[in-house]
């Protein structure tokens, strides 16, 4: 997955011989730091930051160190087997993060591959480093890290180079050649929103910046050798783990495997098939609409529900869910069992401009989520609750601190204080204020509108956070 990262002719040949990737082998020491890294990189992707990572890795029943590749690689070959090959010098040189990093990206990588099987595609220099842009900021935000680096050289004239693809410097090469033909560019987010917009924005350059030797190793012509059969049965396999951790509750595995869906929207019908096959639709608690459907809302529906998981029983209802997405009606909830009624909060920040068509529609999903007690707020530089139906006024400066001090109970407002405990805070906002932290971080549901700050989405503890369109459809 580097700009080093080029397998040569030779290596290719030995990594089709299993005996011969011993042949070679690196110094004890450095073979068994190398070890301690890859097994602490695998045991933070099960513990927290990656079902979908650490499930494809327990299918990997051998993992080889070789000095025959230059990175690490996930290899699959025609008897249905996957091997991980690592190189333990190249991960003593980037350390623990950048191991981190590196078998977070082999991993997308095969997920990649099996989600997009087109043979145009494949043969598209511009869909390799398509690629490799998606994954790599996959990669950042989830682990929210940086590019790993290596040193050069040596002596006084060492320094630590980065070591892949930066899709920061990618998306600023594309402004600059999109403004150069007169053309408009997206923003970073929106340029990274979906694979498929990352590569659609890259096909808009004239001149793509498609490295010579800056893709994985077996991305390569004649590289590594990656069957697709058994490529398919490993990730589906994964995939199909990952959901049924998803439906048990799990809400790691949940967020990762539908971020995962939402990234690979537009992708193709076989795509959906694929996904439909798999279950998703169970997960999401809904039958996939043939209409588009604005996916943050799709986004909060899920997380809300997510939030209000523990102690009641609050549902996609399937058939009537069903019945009213044909009609062209947005997803719902319902509540099934005699459990407490559920408290929401939901804040708007009326600082600057806010869509009203977010807030009705926002009031109707609420209001239609049964066994749901609503609270309302607007806020700027105070907080104002108010009651829904009701005008939302406001104007000066935003103060998230406020609404947190408010909904925690340690502010008053009027003479009164917030005698509910919510069990989710929507806060609705451009994100343009003094970064906060919630004593339950959790709970909070950041909606960032368009053009704002999405702080929240790299807050440490992390928060759940989407950028909204409050544009009309």
């Amino acid at each position: 997955m580097t700009e080093a990262a080029v397998t040569t002719t030779t290596s290719v040949a030995d990594l089709r011989d299993w005996r011969r990737l011993l042949d070679d082998p690196p110094d004890p020491e450095t073979t068994e730091r190398g070890r301690r890294l890859k097994e602490a990189a695998m045991l933070d992707f099960g513990v927290r930051e990656s079902a979908i990572a650490s499930w494809l890795y327990t299918k990997c029943h051998r993992q080889i160190p070789t000095l025959a590749v230059d990175t690490a690689a996930v290899v699959a070959t025609g008897d249905g087997s996957c091997v991980l090959l690592y190189n333990p010098e190249f991960f003593a040189a980037i350390g623990a993060d950048g191991v981190r990093f590196v078998l977070f990206h082999e991993a997308r990588h095969l997920i990649h591959r099996h989600l997009y099987v087109d043979a145009e595609l494949r043969e598209d220099p511009v869909f390799a480093l398509a690629a490799e842009v998606s994954i790599n900021h996959v990669v950042m935000r989830r682990l929210r890290a940086k590019l790993p680096t290596r040193q050069t050289g040596g002596g006084t004239g060492s320094v630590r180079e980065p070591v892949g693809i930066d899709p920061y410097a990618i998306h600023a090469q594309y402004e600059t050649d999109l403004r150069a033909q007169g053309l408009e560019p997206l923003s970073y987010a929106h340029f990274t929103e979906t694979d498929m917009t990352v590569y659609g924005e890259l096909k808009r350059m004239s001149d793509p910046p498609v490295p010579a030797d800056a893709v994985c190793p077996h991305l390569l012509i004649g590289g590594l050798p990656l069957d697709d059969e058994t490529v398919g049965e490993v990730v589906e396999g994964v995939l199909a783990d990952v959901l049924r951790a998803a439906l048990r509750g799990e809400g790691p595995a949940r967020e990762e495997i539908l971020h995962l869906a939402d990234r690979s929207e537009g992708g193709s019908d076989r795509v959906g098939k694929l996904w439909a096959r798999l279950g998703l639709g169970a997960l999401r608690g809904r039958t996939e609409p043939t209409r588009r459907v604005e996916w943050w809302k799709r986004w909060l529906a899920d997380t809300l529900a997510s939030k209000l998981r523990e102690g009641e029983r609050l549902v996609y209802p399937r058939k009537h869910g069903a019945v009213l997405l044909a009609l062209g009606h947005d997803p719902m909830l319902s509540r099934r069992g005699k459990e407490r009624t559920k408290v929401v909060v939901v804040a708007i920040d009326t600082s600057g401009s806010m869509s009203q068509r977010v807030i009705d529609w926002l009031l109707t999903l609420i209001g239609r989520t049964d066994g749901v007690e609503t609270h309302w707020l607007s806020f700027d530089g105070e907080v104002m609750p108010f009651v829904a139906g009701e005008r939302v006024l406001g104007g000066g400066g935003t103060d998230f601190g406020k609404v947190v001090e408010y909904v925690e109970g340690r502010r008053e407002v009027g003479g009164k204080r917030c005698e509910v405990r919510p069990d989710a805070v929507i806060m609705v906002t451009d994100g343009y204020a003094p970064k906060v932290t919630p004593a339950r971080p959790d709970s909070w549901i950041w909606l960032i509108t368009d053009g704002g700050d999405d702080w929240p989405d790299g807050h440490s503890p992390p928060m759940a956070c989407h950028r909204v369109t409050t544009g009309d459809s």
